[in-house]
This record gives C-alpha cells, sequence and structure tokens, in this order.
C-alpha cells in the first residue's frame, strides 16, 4: 500500500513539474504581437514618439505586447496609412491628416492660422477636439492618441524681414500651408520633405515653410541662413488601430493604452518642443543662422492677411453638415486652456 501511495505521489509530483515547466511557454504563447507603421525616417519625431509609445506599452503590460516598429514607410506608406490600417496591412499606423484635408475635415481645423503657440499645446487641442467631436472619419478605427508638430516657421537662403522680401520667394511647403503663402505673396513648391536639401541646393526653391526641427534633422541650417519666426500653423497627427485587432485584445491591455493616450500626446508635444529648441540652438552656434523676429505691426500685417482662409474653412466646413463656426471657437477656447 505504502509503495503505491508513494508511486502515486510520485506521479503526482513529476506531473505538477511538468506543468509547471510548461507555463512559461504557455504564457510566451499567449504574447500579442502587434505591427506599427510609421512613414517618415527613424530620427524623426513621429518616430521616436512611436518608439517611446512601444516602450511604455511593453513596459505597462509586463511584456505581453510586443510591438514591431516599421519606420520610414517601409510597411505602409503616409497616404496608405488610414486605409492600410483599415484593411489590416498593419496593426496600427500613424497618419499626418494634413495629406487627407477633406477626409479629416474636424481634426484638420486645428491647422488653421488660430495662434496655437507650440506642439504641447496644439497636441492636448487637438486630443480634446477629437474627444468632444468623435469624427465618423475615424469610425472604422480605434485612435490611440492624436499629437501636433511644432508651429510652421520660414526658413530660407535670403532674409525674409517683410511682406516685400517674401514676395515672389519660392518656398516649398505642404498642406493648407499653400494658401498661407500665397496670402503673403511667395510661390508655394509642393515635393516632399526628403526632395527639399536637393532642391535648395540646386535652386530650384530658396527655402522651406514648416516646422524648425528639420533645421539639424535634415541639416537645412547648411543652406538656410535665415529663420523668420512667424509661428503660423501646426500639423495634426493621429495613431490609429485597427478594429478588429484593438477588440481581440485583452481587457487589461486596453486599459494600459487608453491610459497611455492623453500622457502620449503631451509628452510628443513636450518632446517636439525641445527638440525645435535643441536643433534652433545648433543651427545658430553651428551654423551662424540669423533669427528674424518680426515686430508687433508687422506681426498684425502678416496675420491680417490670413483670416480669409479660416473664414473660408467655416463656410465651406458648414456646407458639409460641420458645426464650423463651433469647432473654430473650441479650438480658441482650448488654446486658451492649455496656454493660460
Amino acid at each position: 500500500m505504502k509503495t503505491r501511495m508513494h508511486a502515486t505521489l510520485t506521479r503526482g509530483l513529476i506531473v505538477a513539474l511538468a506543468v509547471m515547466l510548461l507555463l512559461p511557454a504557455a504564457a510566451a504563447a499567449k504574447t500579442i504581437t502587434l505591427s506599427y507603421a510609421n512613414f517618415p525616417p527613424a530620427p524623426t519625431f513621429p518616430c521616436v514618439q512611436m518608439e517611446r509609445w512601444k516602450t511604455e506599452v511593453e513596459k505597462r503590460t509586463n511584456g505581453q505586447v510586443q510591438v514591431k516598429t516599421y519606420p520610414g514607410g517601409t510597411l505602409l506608406g503616409a497616404k496608405e496609412m488610414m486605409d492600410g490600417v483599415i484593411a489590416g496591412q498593419a496593426d496600427i499606423g500613424n497618419l499626418c491628416m494634413a495629406y487627407q484635408p477633406g477626409r479629416f475635415i474636424v481634426t484638420n481645423a486645428t491647422s488653421l492660422p488660430l495662434d496655437i503657440p507650440d506642439a504641447r499645446v496644439g497636441s492636448l487641442v487637438l486630443w480634446d477636439l477629437y474627444q468632444k467631436y468623435q469624427p465618423a472619419a475615424f469610425g472604422q478605427v480605434k485612435v490611440l492618441t492624436m499629437f501636433t508638430t511644432a508651429p510652421a516657421n520660414i526658413m530660407s537662403k535670403k532674409a525674409v524681414r517683410s511682406l516685400g522680401d517674401i514676395k515672389g520667394l519660392d518656398l516649398r511647403a505642404s498642406g493648407g500651408a499653400a494658401q498661407i503663402l500665397k496670402a503673403w505673396g511667395a510661390n508655394q513648391v509642393g515635393m516632399p520633405m526628403s526632395a527639399t536639401p536637393e532642391a535648395l541646393q540646386k535652386g530650384v526653391v530658396q527655402g522651406l515653410f514648416s516646422s524648425l526641427e528639420v533645421m539639424k534633422d535634415l541639416k537645412f541650417a547648411e543652406t538656410c541662413k535665415y529663420v523668420t519666426m512667424t509661428d503660423t500653423v501646426i500639423y495634426p497627427f493621429a495613431v490609429v488601430m485597427n478594429m478588429e485587432r484593438w477588440k481581440a485584445l485583452p481587457a487589461d491591455v486596453q486599459k494600459v493604452m487608453d491610459e497611455l493616450a492623453l500622457e502620449q500626446a503631451e509628452w510628443t508635444g513636450n518632446y517636439m518642443d525641445g527638440h525645435v529648441k535643441n536643433a534652433m540652438q545648433w543651427s545658430v552656434k553651428t551654423h551662424k543662422v540669423e533669427v528674424i523676429e518680426l515686430d508687433a505691426p508687422t506681426k498684425v500685417e502678416w496675420s491680417g492677411r490670413l483670416q480669409f482662409i479660416t473664414d473660408q474653412w467655416i463656410t465651406d466646413a458648414k456646407a458639409k453638415g460641420f458645426p464650423s463656426r463651433e469647432i473654430v471657437e473650441d479650438i480658441q477656447r482650448l488654446t486658451k486652456k492649455h496656454n493660460p
């Protein structure tokens, strides 16, 4: 009897030990791997925030979620990002909404010339605006976070101190910036940012209109020796997830991602603002770039030429059924809220 009991206990211990040894393998089998597509090069701020989000999610889920990142358009390009995520070509994607102005009407209103002062304020305003209106444009995806660039300024080979200086100047810009440059008398030239360094060297353009981190990131300080501070418009970004993949996530993982959304927006804004500051300090010190600050009367003159853009957007968006005036007023109110 004792022998049989001993044998039974031994077998039980062996089975228990085997189960314990298999537990890590079972846990490993439940690891969730997500693909995250991004379109700009790895060193740029949208990809820096992507890597920070990946690190935080993996840490806060204790490794249950693993995120594989694809910068530089290696999985999805800029203009195919939203539809690619919807189709499941990537689980997560980061998109610049300015590339599709007619699709993301509510959130793209943040890129109107409404004096949003920096990326932190812009990111918080954008997130609050999304939360309030829940635009139908995002109905097929889960929005994980949103953020913006820092405001656009003029980087040029020649000094721009007045509207007379900018008149007829060929400047690279994208999206709604075309209207702004036209209103100031410049010639907007559309091209990918990656093509701009060569265009500057060959004289195809005399400068560009964008946020200032590119002075260092893309070495524009080597050719653009003047920066005119206009702090005019920001560009909104969104990070979206395939809805089926989102719904398949465990509730505790969803909770981690939801709790990270606002934090990630503010972190990215702060990072972007700091990165711009560092880029300009480097540009001034290393390449003797001159920073031109417009005086108050000149700023009023420049801003006055842009009011029609917001007025026209209000008219056009209203015709499409959006509460356009309320959206603009919300952006102005939220800007004051986040920049007291």
